[in-house]
């Protein structure tokens, strides 16, 4: 309980996609510009009127349970319930952040294959993913690892995914050094003038399953929409958008937020949420057959 009420609140929203900034003396996000974090551990939104540490952060915006958010701060930590603590790193936080590098490719991708079909992703769509490198598995931990390349076709980010989901809350977390600024994209279709935009990458997986002519495809691994800018810079062919976040209220939030933000910058923004289910993947899995095409 300790360890999960100290967590640092600014490096949990970072990993959970907030853009962070800090004012003065506290910390705040891009997306939620009423949230105020004093001292790195506790939080207040004055729109609101509500605040507390990293456990009711998580139940609060990302519908956790009491227990299920104290379970995922021993995972953002590194640690399994129960096992015994470990002495404090050393390491101070001004140091340089650690170079990015993927972890070391598994002989084979088996168990990443059958947990993305146990998912319901198609078997072609998880194929399209490993011929391209931008889906392994490690060769460590046999985590799934999902690569974010910049336009440039250089690896700078990599989400990772246990393969072992219990009640589908498994391992969620990103390689060090990652970019928050590239995203995990389908290769660009020059084709086509939009793109998708999801929040995870296997909700991305999940549409294709779905809808397999989806040309252009971005994941932002979270809710920053960083990754969005530089596709968008990348690719200024691209004319319209179409947000397709989770059916949440965090998604549902940002998703405003972002359709305000481009369409005031030119663009056509579009919003589409999941028939039923709180994101793709849960609406995939509801559903018996895929539909081909829109």
């Amino acid at each position: 309980m300790q360890i999960a009420k100290e967590t640092d609140l600014p490096e949990l929203l970072t990993h959970l996609g907030y853009q962070v900034r800090r004012i003065g003396r506290y910390h705040t996000t891009a997306e939620m510009d009423s949230l105020r974090i004093k001292d790195r551990r506790k939080w207040f939104r004055y729109s609101q009127n509500t605040g507390g540490d990293a456990i009711t952060f998580l139940q609060q915006f990302c519908g956790k349970s009491f227990s299920e958010a104290v379970e995922y701060l021993l995972a953002f930590h590194g640690r399994a319930r129960d096992s015994p603590a470990k002495a404090a790193s050393s390491v101070k936080r001004d140091e340089v952040q650690k170079p990015f590098t993927l972890p070391p490719r598994n002989t084979d991708d088996r168990r990443v294959f059958a947990y993305l079909h146990k998912r319901g992703i198609a078997p072609q769509v998880i194929r399209q993913f490993l011929n391209s490198g931008l889906v392994y598995e490690d060769a460590e931990h046999h985590n799934c690892v999902f690569v974010g390349k910049n336009s440039a076709g250089q690896a700078k980010y990599a989400a990772l995914r246990g393969t072992y989901d219990r009640d589908g809350k498994g391992f969620r977390g990103d390689v060090a050094g990652s970019d928050k600024r590239v995203g995990f994209a389908l290769p660009y279709d020059r084709s086509s003038d939009q793109v998708f935009v999801f929040e995870a990458p296997i909700d991305l997986m999940s549409y294709l399953t779905l809808h397999r002519n989806t040309p252009n495809a971005l994941a932002l691994c979270g809710l920053y929409d960083g990754a969005l800018q530089a596709y968008l810079a990348d690719h200024p062919q691209i004319k319209r958008i179409e947000l397709c976040l989770d059916a949440d209220g965090p998604g549902r939030e940002a998703a405003r937020q972002l359709q305000d933000k481009y369409a005031a910058l030119g663009y056509a923004v579009t919003v589409e949420e999941p028939r039923s289910g709180k994101d793709w993947n849960e609406y995939l899995q509801k559903r018996k057959t895929p539909e081909r095409g829109r």
